[in-house]
């Protein structure tokens, strides 16, 4: 594992708030309770100070000062790492009364925010300033530990076996403005977090005063965040070797070896031994209901004569039940959330109201950060990028000798997906240095076929491929070395 020594955090000097609203935000800057093994604690603070009512400028909510209410401070607070993902931002807000007392505390948790209340109904204060507690990892504030407590096997599912899954984080404020969220910066922001990843101890003994970090204007902030990001993706790629990226573990219809493809159970199976996503291959059936089914036949694994596409959902649940059972896209989607699991969806075919259908589940469930849909078809694929920009896609492709960069580049893709392990004993030998750096040059990520043998598995992820699929994914835990 590559040592990556830590960015300096430069860029913010000169950058000094008038001197009545520096005092005012010092005075009242909170105390933040971490945990004891909590590896990031906070590095800079944008400050706001209102004293009559507007709409915060970070955050989603507008402010009102109240009566008796003489100002009111924000604090966004800036952390380059929260344990999932790149770069987090936390609030406090502080209401000062006119006796100088705090009248009221709110923090924010989770893109939402709560007031800060203890025992007896009042702002948790020290000395006159806030006393907060930091989820660990996520640093979502709340006013005791009670409420971290009951998040504890979550949060010990982020710290730990979900650290760095979210890659990049590109809030609704930065949309357009951070790019960098592409495929090979997530795999960078992931492989390091991963590194990063600790056991809770819910001690939370490890205090820290805010007025350690640096108080700068909010808009100063702001105009900071963008480059410390860009810088940090730069610094995290010169640093990590192809070999050493985290591969993302994709589940070939389910762990396909052990259980029935595209089932339920392939899908537990999946989760169980350790994939990060699952790839499920999509149909319509005869009422335009997207379906998890490869075959558009029954026959090869179900025994059914007949296709799929002769038939409505209602009927395919009924004749396949007790033989595995067909799954709709939405029972995948509530599954894969229960279980934790990504979905790579190979679209088979789809009528255009199936589709529709298929986009806007994914998004009714926010699931789109955590989808990629792919398909040999490129205009399935653009057709899919023209409804919904943000959709992650990528294109397979059979060809060998095609110009995967050139095509991927025309329908907007974000991954190629070369399926080459019926054209070569050894496919990777197909996956020219060169042909990786086009893909790397164009910010395309690369998802490889289905693959069951540990050194060939060792060969690809030495390549610094993006993704890997296997009807066995426990063997893209750990590989041996290749043996030449």
């Amino acid at each position: 594992m590559t040592e990556v020594p830590a960015l300096p955090l430069t860029g913010l000097d000169g950058h000094a708030l008038p001197s009545g609203d520096h005092a005012l935000a010092l005075r009242y800057a909170p105390l933040i309770c971490f945990d004891a093994q909590e590896p990031f604690l906070p590095q800079a603070v944008g400050i706001s100070v209102f004293r009559q009512a507007a709409a915060s400028p970070s955050f989603p909510r507008g402010l009102s000062l109240g009566d008796g209410i003489e100002a009111l401070i924000e604090y966004a607070i800036w952390w380059d790492w929260d344990i999932q993902h790149l770069y987090e931002l936390e609030h406090v807000w502080v209401y000062v009364g006119a006796d100088g007392t705090v009248a009221r505390v709110d923090a924010s948790w989770h893109g939402d925010w709560n007031e800060m209340l203890d025992d007896a109904g009042r702002p948790p204060l020290r000395a006159g300033r806030p006393l907060l507690y930091a989820e660990p990892g996520k640093h979502a504030l709340a006013p005791s530990p009670e409420r971290l407590i009951q998040r504890k096997q979550r949060s010990i599912k982020s710290c730990g076996r979900d650290a760095g899954r979210m890659g990049v984080h590109v809030t609704p404020l930065f949309q357009g403005i951070i790019t960098e969220r592409k495929p090979l910066a997530n795999r960078l922001a992931h492989t390091w977090l991963e590194w990063q990843r600790f056991s809770p101890s819910y001690d939370f003994s490890q205090e820290f005063d805010l007025r350690s970090a640096i108080f700068v204007p909010w808009s100063a902030l702001f105009a900071w965040i963008p480059g410390r990001v860009a810088r940090w993706l730069g610094h995290l790629r010169a640093s990590i070797k192809p070999h050493e990226q985290r591969v993302l573990r994709i589940a070939h219809r389910g762990a396909s070896a052990y259980a029935q493809e595209n089932t339920s159970a392939a899908l537990r199976e999946a989760a169980r031994l350790g994939a990060d996503m699952v790839e499920l291959d999509v149909r319509a059936s005869a009422d335009d209901q997207p379906i998890i089914c490869h075959d558009s036949s029954l026959k090869r694994v179900y025994g059914i004569d007949g296709s799929l596409a002769d038939h409505s959902w209602d009927s395919l649940r009924g004749m396949t039940r007790g033989r595995g059972g067909l799954l709709s896209l939405d029972e995948a989607l509530s599954l894969c959330r229960e279980l934790g699991l990504g979905l790579y969806l190979d679209i088979k075919a789809l009528t255009r109201l199936s589709a529709r259908r298929m986009l806007a589940a994914i998004t009714a469930r926010h699931y789109l950060r955590d989808t990629i849909i792919g398909a040999f078809r490129p205009d399935v694929l653009a057709d899919i990028k023209a409804a919904l920009p943000e959709a992650q896609t990528s294109i397979l492709l059979s060809a060998v000798d095609i110009d995967a960069v050139k095509l991927a580049e025309a329908i907007r893709a974000d991954y190629v997906h070369p399926c080459w392990e019926n054209r070569h004993e050894q496919p990777q030998r197909l996956l020219s240095p060169a042909w990786i750096e086009a893909a790397r040059a164009a910010d395309l990520g690369i998802v490889c076929w289905h693959e069951e043998r540990p050194e060939e598995i060792a060969a690809l992820k030495a390549l610094g491929v993006d993704a890997i699929c296997s009807d066995m994914p426990e063997l893209l835990l750990k590989t041996p070395a290749r043996q030449e």
